[in-house]
């Protein structure tokens, strides 16, 4: 706010003054109020005091240490059954629902589901719009073999998913993976400069990743 002193009062253009930092301050107050309510379900989440059902395996006595919160819309359940369809050592465990309303669901809504992908403890929060995924955050599955290549990037992209470039891909939640053959990675850090190169130039004018042509241009 641009501050206009009245005849040049001193007065006044404290006034004004004083009430345009307060003005700012309420707005700030105000915004932060907004950005605690849309996150005060992580805390809770993350406490685990949320009224829930279970259905795999999961000890409530012993917790994960640590684990991935992915935030969606309103499709953690539905993330997580793809995941553990799709994935080895994968599962879906509880499944909880929200006790009273919050802001971007109502009472008895799917709010969290603990699960599992390839391993890793994983926390599914169902926190509204406000957040959406991107490519700062992806998993990196390590395959054998072009079929085990094939079947992840066919299942992930075939349901909803994009292709994106140099072996990453989305899902239809837009979670990033990178399908990575472990030949790919062997051939990218061959002792070999000039091989690793050659490697590397044909993975980046790849979106799925072909192994016969990443070892065809190791070899040169």
């Amino acid at each position: 706010m641009t501050l206009m002193p009245v005849d040049n009062d001193p007065l006044t253009a404290t006034r004004t003054l004083t009430w345009d930092r307060r003005s700012r301050a309420n707005s700030t107050v105000s915004t932060s109020v907004r950005q605690l309510q849309t996150l005060i379900p992580i805390a809770v989440a993350t406490l685990g005091v949320i009224s829930g059902r279970l259905e795999g395996k999961f000890d409530m006595t012993k917790p994960a240490k640590n684990r991935i919160c992915l935030w969606y819309d309103r499709d953690a359940e539905e993330a997580a059954r793809f995941y553990a369809k799709t994935f080895p050592d994968s599962s879906v465990g509880a499944v909880y629902v929200a006790p009273g309303d919050f802001p971007s669901g109502k009472k008895g809504d799917v709010l969290t589901v603990e699960f599992v992908v390839l391993g890793i403890p994983c926390l599914g929060l169902n926190g509204g719009p406000a957040f959406k995924h991107n490519e700062a955050f992806s998993f990196q599955v390590a395959t054998a073999d072009q079929a085990e290549t094939d079947r992840y990037w066919n299942e992930i992209v075939g349901n909803g998913g994009e292709e994106s470039a140099c072996g990453w891909c989305k899902d239809k939640w837009g979670l990033s993976w990178q399908i990575t053959p472990v030949a790919l990675m062997e051939a990218i850090t061959d002792p070999d400069p000039a091989a690793a190169k050659r490697a590397f130039d044909a993975m980046m004018e790849m979106t799925k990743i072909d192994i016969a042509a990443i070892e065809a241009a190791r070899r040169g």
